[in-house]
């Protein structure tokens, strides 16, 4: 009988450590199905070293329907590498990258991706995108993120803050990647909105009060004041101007991509393009693992600078100013194999 109690009471024992295994094991299923609904990017950050990265799936792909885009970005690649060869053929300058030069390379630790924003390519979205992917949690909707906290900079953080070993180190193993756009549709898309849009009054204290100081005759005084009026032809020539050069870089609004990102010293695994931006952002997100809880966001059509419009802009400039803007812009043509615009006047 004593034998009995005994091992009945050792049997409500061990069943009650079952239950309360069973209860623990249960209450942490829910706690994570509640941590991954509100942060569908943890399991990257937590899961990461035993899985694959966005690098090796680019070069050596396993889904089959990636294929077909991997032949395409090394297509992008090889043109980029032979611009940066016949370049380096041809020129005498030889310069080696600082950490000053890398302000403009996001870093994303968890998925291991380095991001070369340029000015009037999507680059606010693709900041919303990087903050989300950084965030942790933080964010799940791009579009959320006004945009003027993207371009915070302590929102992000960016390559030149790394020490050199680590800047090494990432250049090697991150992802790299950067979008671009047809050069001179990114030239009057940052025109009209730096010297045509009134809120943007801090672009014509600065660039445009000098711009029509210098280049424009018989200018009212309030032209020279506020600089509000900037014509596209005066900022060509402002562009082309040799002292501009002197002045220093020249604003990331409208500096090449090639001074921007420095494509023929750094080697991007993936240019994307304006022109096919949302298969192409959404190729990279595949790319993290992410493209089932997070996808780029849509642009408004109506209001970017097409291609038109753009023609009608430089009809308005001399001869010389199109073959001068364009040696200026010339790199960014070759590297991202955008054609000679047939409105251009070389000859």
């Amino acid at each position: 009988m004593k034998q009995t109690l005994g091992e009945l009471m050792r049997m409500s024992r061990i069943c009650r450590m079952v239950f309360a295994t069973c209860l623990g094991s249960f209450i942490l299923v829910i706690f994570y199905f509640q941590i991954m609904r509100r942060n569908p990017f943890m399991v990257d950050s937590c899961c990461r070293k035993g899985s694959r990265n966005a690098l090796q799936e680019l070069y050596n792909p396993t889904q089959v329907e990636l294929s077909g885009a991997a032949v395409l970005h090394q297509t992008r690649r090889d043109q980029v590498v032979d611009a940066c060869r016949i370049y380096s053929a041809s020129s005498r300058k030889r310069r080696v990258l600082t950490p000053g030069d890398l302000k403009h390379l996001v870093v994303d630790e968890d998925h291991e991706l380095i991001y070369c924003y340029v000015p009037k390519v999507a680059c606010t979205n693709w900041k919303r995108v990087m903050m989300v992917l950084t965030g942790r949690g933080k964010y799940s909707d791009p579009m959320e993120i006004p945009s003027n906290e993207a371009h915070v900079p302590s929102n992000l953080k960016t390559l030149n803050q790394y020490s050199i070993a680590e800047i090494n180190h990432r250049l090697k193993n991150y992802l790299k990647f950067l979008f671009v756009r047809e050069p001179f549709e990114r030239l009057v898309s940052a025109y009209r909105n730096k010297f045509t849009l009134k809120y943007n009054s801090s672009f014509h204290k600065r660039f445009g009060t000098r711009i029509v100081r210098r280049y424009r005759k018989n200018a009212t005084q309030d032209a020279l004041l506020n600089g509000a009026d900037v014509k596209f032809k005066e900022f060509a020539e402002y562009l082309v101007d040799p002292a501009t050069q002197r002045d220093g870089p020249l604003n990331e609004h409208w500096q090449t991509v090639y001074q921007l990102c420095h494509p023929c010293h750094i080697h991007y695994d993936l240019v994307g393009k304006y022109e096919t931006l949302e298969e192409d952002a959404n190729y990279v997100l595949r790319l993290v693992g992410v493209s089932d809880s997070l996808h780029f966001p849509s642009y408004a059509k109506s209001t970017r600078t097409t291609d038109t419009m753009t023609a009608q802009f430089f009809s308005n400039i001399s001869t010389q100013q199109q073959i001068q803007l364009y040696q200026l812009y010339k790199l960014d043509f070759l590297m991202f194999n955008y054609s000679i615009p047939s409105y251009l006047r070389l000859d």
